[in-house]
């Protein structure tokens, strides 16, 4: 039962985190402003799209810089 649990524990890490874990940081800490956001009067709908154009490009570039 523990090996089917740690397997389990370790497709969603995988699946989440990928091959770079900042993407992942920062989709998250988009997710919890826009949570945040979306309490207030002020629109949350932002948010998401500018992390993306903000987090892709530095994914990216690090990803060609490997090469």
């Amino acid at each position: 039962m523990i090996s089917r649990l740690r397997a389990f524990g370790a497709f969603w890490y995988d699946f989440i985190v990928g091959d770079d874990w900042r993407v992942a940081v920062v989709v998250a800490a988009a997710l919890a402003v826009t949570f945040g956001v979306s309490k207030t009067s002020v629109p949350a709908w932002w948010i998401l799209p500018l992390a993306v154009a903000f987090v892709l490009p530095l994914s990216l570039w690090r990803a060609r810089r490997k090469d």
